[in-house]
């Protein structure tokens, strides 16, 4: 595992930008940006946003969903920060994360906060296959990251997941663990065995289930 530190860090943006024609999850509707004052009628401008909770890169809390489930404004500001680990599993033979694939680097993950899975799936955004056949974890994989002592698990991918699974178990497992999820990653194949600083500041929303983020990698 590589670390990565500088005394005066760079930063990598891991979040995809916020605009009208965005890839959004298939049935939720489309971000709606436009101008509601502009500088040669009003003398200011103002735009009017409209996004799902979950539109690009964001945070998925308990109560996304757990019936009582912890929601993000209940969590301090340093649960969405510390150090952070990319696993490449973008070479892999199949479209599932095994518990075999993930266990060399049981050491890395003792060490920090939040594992981030990099499928290579960021390849695809924008396109229709962005939304399926996306490496997941399995449900083994799911409760043996669910011992560690973690904030959150991250991918660069739509979901955690897979497209046609009934009754989202990957997500019950890790939210009901009390684990943060990060979704619509980006930039994590370059990061590939490295270890980094790492935040993931959702916007204060009160009783929020999820929340767009602004997602960085402290180089």
């Amino acid at each position: 595992m590589k670390s990565v530190s500088a005394m005066s860090p760079s930063l990598l943006d891991l979040s995809y930008p916020l605009r009208a024609d965005m890839a959004v999850y298939p049935g939720t509707p489309p971000v709606v940006l436009k101008p509601l004052c502009t500088i040669e009628l009003d003398g200011f401008a103002e735009n009017r946003l409209e996004i799902s909770s979950h539109t690009g890169t964001h945070i998925d809390a308990p109560a996304h969903m757990l019936s009582g489930g912890r929601t993000l404004d209940s969590y301090p500001l340093s649960s969405f920060e510390g150090r952070a680990l990319v696993i490449d599993c973008s070479s892999l033979p199949a479209s599932r994360i095994t518990l075999s694939d993930l266990h060399p680097f049981a050491t890395g993950i003792k060490g920090v906060d939040f594992v981030l899975l990099s499928t290579g799936w960021a390849r695809f955004w924008g396109h229709e296959r962005y939304f399926h056949d996306y490496p997941v974890l399995h449900e083994d994989a799911a409760r043996w990251l669910s011992g560690f002592a973690l904030r959150g698990i991250g991918v660069d991918a739509i979901s955690v997941d897979a497209s046609d699974a009934e009754n989202f178990p990957i997500h019950h497992i890790l939210l009901e663990a009390g684990l943060l999820l990060i979704e619509n990653l980006v930039s994590l194949s370059s990061l590939a065995g490295c270890s980094f600083r790492f935040t993931c500041l959702p916007l204060p929303i009160e009783s929020a289930e999820a929340a767009p983020v602004r997602a960085v990698a402290y180089l």
